[in-house]
């Protein structure tokens, strides 16, 4: 299913091609947000491939760590507000191993240094001294256990390791694994995730990563998703403000935490691009509070805010022990007539990109291919989008739309072609406000 925008009808691909501008001056219901994804150089969990993790997930068994662990702070911090986070470990690392000295070698089942953290004890079984228990032990705590087995051979694989060699077990106080590494993500890694994810369906990406040139291919790969092929989304990263493009939000600064810890830019980008895709199409974040937050890191004067807010950054400024976003904006700065000053504003996006995806899943679904292209089809398809259209009325996103005036849905040029142009007007937060106070 094609999708995106266009500039003439001479699109080749079946599809919905949506032009959204500013207006010059002098089946459907509303889709689900709140769907992450992050590209992760992690210590444990399968590698190169998307994990589907769903808020309030036990972490332990597929990442190796509770989500409470530093380890995963960038996943804590992203579910703090998403409700599905699409993961991608993007290396697979070095396999801890472990031996007895002659007929077992363990080796944990997947790459990274969390393998190091597994320990094996074979103890002879109480009742049968020609068998043993065999313990699988992550920083001391049972993962495993199996009972009475007497050959490398009747061993089970577990979650955690998995078993070579053969004959009798030997009992051991400790077998512990070492070796395991995590390895360096490459530039590769990050195209091998971005190939992974584009079929996935999600709202928002968020790049931890500094290096430029890293930036600049996310970048190119939202602009391509965006407006070639239909997919709104946004991709959330630290100090890349160059992008000044709607689908980059780029984070300025970072935040300190209640336990004490400073997170970085970089690092509050999980929890922007967690906020940013579970924020629905009537809410803005601007002055939202990050979530067990205290204080801003590093803080900036009035002017410096002023001229971050200017350049496209997404700020975080701390106010009354909290640290509270300045404005919900992306880096878009360079305005035109055809994409304004509204299209900066997150929450104004949130309700085009809404539209836009609505329409493109409701006429994937109901329409392509199965309803004529005459009178009766188009005005079916227009009252489809009427229908969404009203909804995100219903709920503030947009207001005084008309159905008589606002919309239009027309033959195209081809036979299998139809045009539809409407205007809305999206709602925005009050977020200034001008007041004078007369004393008499």
């Amino acid at each position: 299913m094609a999708g995106g925008t266009w500039t003439a009808q001479n699109k080749v691909r079946p599809g919905v091609y949506i032009n959204f501008k500013s207006e010059p001056r002098a089946a459907g219901t509303l889709g689900e947000r709140g769907i992450v994804s992050l590209p992760l150089p992690l210590s444990w969990g399968p590698a190169k491939q998307v994990i589907a993790i769903e808020a309030g997930e036990d972490t332990f068994a597929t990442l190796g760590y509770p989500i409470t662990a530093p380890q995963l702070l960038p996943v804590r911090e992203a579910m703090k507000r998403a409700q599905r986070l699409l993961l991608y470990r993007l290396t697979d690392g070095t396999k801890a191993t472990g031996s007895d000295g002659s007929n077992l070698t363990i080796t944990a089942k997947y790459g990274g240094i969390r393998g190091n953290d597994i320990t094996v004890v074979i103890s002879t079984n109480v009742d049968d001294p020609n068998k043993f228990d065999v313990q699988t032990l992550v920083d001391g705590a049972e993962v495993d256990y199996q009972e009475a087995v007497q050959n490398v051979e009747d061993l089970e694989e577990n979650g955690w390791v998995t078993w070579s060699g053969s004959g009798m077990l030997t009992a051991s106080a400790g077998i512990a694994l070492t070796g395991g590494a995590d390895g360096a993500a490459t530039a590769q890694d990050y195209l091998d995730y971005l190939e992974a994810i584009e079929v996935h369906d999600f709202h928002t990406i968020g790049l931890m990563s500094t290096d430029p040139t890293t930036k600049g291919v996310f970048t190119a790969f939202a602009k391509r998703l965006r407006d070639d092929e239909g997919k709104k989304i946004q991709v959330v990263m630290e100090n890349y403000p160059t992008a000044d493009y709607e689908g980059v939000i780029s984070v300025k600064n970072g935040v300190v935490l209640a336990d004490g810890t400073t997170l970085t830019a970089a690092q509050a980008v999980a929890w922007v691009a967690g906020a940013t895709a579970g924020a629905a199409a009537n809410q803005s974040l601007t002055y939202d509070a990050y979530d067990d937050a205290v204080d801003a890191s590093p803080r900036y004067t009035n002017s410096q805010i002023v001229a971050a807010l200017q350049n496209g950054e997404f700020v975080f400024t701390g106010i009354d022990g909290r640290a509270v976003v300045e404005q919900d904006i992306n880096t878009l700065k360079n305005f035109t007539p055809e994409k304004g000053k509204a299209f900066r504003k997150n929450r104004v996006l949130r309700v085009l990109d809404g539209l836009g995806n609505d329409y493109l899943r409701v006429f994937s679904q109901s329409y392509i291919g199965k309803v004529p292209n005459n009178d009766d089809g188009r005005n079916l398809f227009k009252s489809e989008c009427i229908n969404i259209t009203n909804q995100y009325q219903n709920i503030g996103a947009v207001q005084n739309f008309d159905p008589q005036t606002d919309i239009e849905v027309l033959p195209g040029a081809d036979s299998d072609a139809v045009v539809v142009n409407q205007w809305v007007q999206p709602v925005d937060s009050i977020e200034k406000i001008y007041m004078t106070v007369t004393v008499r």
